[in-house]
């Protein structure tokens, strides 16, 4: 297959999901916004969310521009390219955040009203936004990479028949640095998204749940508006650059992997199998468009139903498309030639794989994928035994309810780590190293619409949120409910897709690094290799403790804040007409927090790989990275899980177990919740990003590693 064809594909591809995230967008600005109190308080939303994102933004253009003026001055030749790739990727992670948030804070108060008519209308706007947000992302993940290919190509005389050598030290080394912009917007994105939505969230719960007893959502908090916008630049902007950038880094890692490849079939080159993952990424797209139509309920149907609905049938039609896509375009046999340490010495292997083999890794991917979001969903959601037993704990205080949470998320480890490790092995059985990273991209290739389910959860809490803030018929607000405990089980399902995902795709682009470096064999029982394994460990446990600080000190003013209208304003805590919370004193704490304390864990992952790298050599960061890896799955899984389910397990009690709101119990349930908040919305999901980007630069930096030798020998 002629390789302007599969890249023209890809362009119509990445220009089709643009297109149909621009005709839902049109669709959702038709729909009735509802009532005059309902638009100011969206409009208080979307004005926080928009100035959070474009001061997060300003802060991110500079550093955009200092690192691409770094790459451009450590490269040689036309390798200094890869600074071209990084802003252009940078700039896709930030357009669809951009483009996904405008859409979801124009889509919650239109659901509100939707709510007003009933379930389906209400399930129909708020999915609506969410697949926005979805398409946007891989649409302009799959267009981005198609057109920096095609220039590519053209630039360096790639044809049919190409210089495989000058394809893996030269082209893909420059495509790399599109997954690297990705994942340093995404990161910054991550943090500083979670740092704001946790210090709302924490500020609003801690003032209004438990010291004045009002609910949640209340129009008296101050910190309801802030709260609310954190679901979007957490939920949606944050959680939108996350799955762009293990989107982008799927698909980078086994293009570099296809090219260590060599066809054993005549006519039909191992370029093919550089250019299968963006076959296989546009087919997603058009797959994840068509799941987006069986998204249908109705009045007293369960929305779950409906959403799961959508994402079944997209990945059963992925899974039955990708052999004829898999057997189309790559060889029949390839041949891998991998280094290894055995019997004493370092060995050259050849291993020879088949289409079939591809196949069969991308399929285990997609099954693993599933089997951790259902695992996920066991530990996490309302009525299972694990949350159940969280908030039986609560009854004796608050105390023996974190001691449970804690206890939960350790356990819920055991079973995704076995199901990764079987991933793992099978992948890499049916297709060698590239196998791993067919297997990570089976995960995500239907990333549009798994990201459309998973950001109509903010949307949906948001729209419960306005109904309560509008006094709305108490009905409204049953239905936003219903929604929003659909979006929980979505996120925790989400989380447990992107953990998955991450770490195929960390341990793929650890063994693009270790091909474009040159290192045939890591050994751990080397002093700098054991080194950089020990600081690998340590570096996820340090970037949670700086994001879990970042939150509580944040916390801290917005309490602070929260408790000081609550005081000095009078008439506010009472209720009395006219009296108004100040929203926007809360709204400018979380924002100025957010961007402050974001910059040091995010610059932890950029930095740490360089220092170790030029400083102590490839072998020590190689190290660093199979520790970081190992650490960062396991520290992601705990901390996703336990937040969940401790969230769960006080929704349990607010359902009316254990006496229901306002009792001990469930004073005790909201401790434990605030927690959790920051473990599954701040700390644990940049978690994931860390690990990619710190392998994704060292990828980067690895053809300098490469000639140039460690000041620390």
């Amino acid at each position: 297959m002629n390789p302007d064809t599969i890249l023209y594909a890809g362009l119509g591809a990445g220009i089709l999901g643009l297109l149909y995230a621009y005709w839902k967008t049109n669709w959702i600005l038709r729909q009735d916004p509802g009532t005059e109190r309902m638009q100011e308080i969206g409009q208080a939303i979307r004005e926080g969310a928009m100035a959070f994102l474009n001061r997060e933004y300003r802060v991110l253009s500079v550093f955009v521009v200092i690192v691409a003026a770094i790459l451009a001055i450590i490269n040689r030749g036309p390798v200094r390219l890869v600074a071209v790739s990084f802003v252009v990727g940078a700039i896709c992670s930030a357009l669809a955040g951009y483009f996904g948030m405008r859409v979801a804070t124009a889509s919650n108060l239109r659901t509100t009203n939707a709510a007003r008519r009933g379930l389906p209308q209400a399930l129909a706007v708020a999915f609506a936004g969410g697949s926005v947000m979805g398409m946007c992302v891989v649409g302009l993940g799959v267009l981005g990479l198609s057109v920096l290919t095609l220039v590519y190509f053209k630039a360096f005389g790639v044809t049919a028949t190409p210089d495989m050598g000058l394809l893996r030290e030269t082209v893909l080394p420059i495509l790399t640095g599109f997954s690297l912009g990705a994942s340093s917007i995404a990161l910054f994105a991550r943090v500083g998204g979670g740092i704001y939505t946790k210090a709302a969230d924490v500020g609003a719960d801690l003032v209004g749940k438990i010291e004045a007893g009002i609910p949640e959502d209340d129009p008296r908090n101050p910190g309801v508006i802030a709260d609310n916008v954190g679901d979007n630049v957490g939920d949606v902007a944050g959680m939108g650059a996350d799955l762009f950038e293990s989107y982008v880094g799927a698909i980078v890692s086994a293009m570099v992997l296809g090219a260590t490849a060599k066809s054993l079939q005549d006519g039909v080159n191992a370029l093919n199998l550089v250019l299968l993952p963006l076959v296989l990424a546009a087919v997603g797209i058009v797959v994840s468009i068509l799941g987006t139509f069986f998204v249908r309920s109705s009045e007293g149907g369960n929305p779950q139903t409906a959403l799961n609905m959508g994402t079944i049938t997209a990945a059963v039609v992925m899974a039955v498309l990708t052999w004829p896509i898999v057997k189309a375009v790559a060889p029949a046999q390839f041949e891998l030639i991998s280094t290894t340490f055995r019997d004493g010495s370092i060995q050259t292997i050849q291993e020879t794989y088949s289409a079939m083999g591809i196949f069969k890794a991308a399929i285990v991917g997609l099954l693993a994928g599933v089997l951790i979001g259902l695992l996920a969903e066991y530990y996490t959601a309302e009525g299972k035994p694990p949350s159940n037993k969280i908030a039986d704990s609560a009854v004796t205080g608050a105390a023996t309810n974190i001691i449970a949470g804690l206890a939960v998320g350790m356990i819920s480890t055991a079973l995704p780590v076995l199901v990764l490790s079987a991933a793992v092995i099978l992948t890499y059985r049916f297709a060698g190293l590239y196998g791993i990273a067919i297997g990570g991209l089976g995960m995500l290739v239907t990333t549009g619409i798994q990201l459309a389910v998973d950001a109509y959860g903010p949307i949906a809490d948001n729209a419960g949120g306005i109904a309560e803030m509008s006094h709305l018929e108490k009905e409204v607000r049953q239905r936003t409910d219903k929604l929003d405990a659909c979006g929980n089980t979505t996120a925790a399902i989400g989380k447990g897709f992107a953990i998955g995902s991450a770490a195929l795709t960390a341990l793929a682009l650890f063994a693009a690094f270790r091909e474009t470096v040159g290192l045939p064999v890591i050994d751990v029982t080397d002093a700098k290799v054991m080194s950089g394994l020990l600081i690998g460990a340590m570096m996820p446990f340090l970037f949670s403790a700086f994001a879990m600080q970042a939150v509580g000190q944040a916390a801290y003013s917005m309490v602070e804040e929260v408790r000081r209208q609550f005081r000095e304003i009078a008439g506010l805590l009472e209720g009395r007409p006219g009296v108004r919370a100040d929203y926007a004193e809360c709204v400018d704490i979380a924002t100025a927090a957010a961007i402050k304390k974001m910059t040091v864990p995010a610059l932890l992952g950029v930095l740490t790989p360089v220092v170790i790298g030029f400083v102590f050599g490839k072998e020590m960061l190689g190290g660093m990275l199979a520790g970081v890896t190992a650490s960062g799955v396991v520290m992601a899984l705990f901390m996703a899980n336990a937040g969940g389910a401790w969230d769960n397990a006080k929704k349990h009690i607010e359902a009316g177990a254990h006496g229901g709101k306002g009792s001990d119990p469930h004073k005790a349930a909201v401790v434990g919740d605030t927690v959790g908040d920051p473990f599954k919305d701040t700390a644990g999901p940049s978690l994931n990003i860390l690990m990619k980007l710190m392998s994704v630069v060292s990828l980067v930096i690895a053809p300098v590693l490469k000639n140039v030798p460690p000041l620390f020998r």
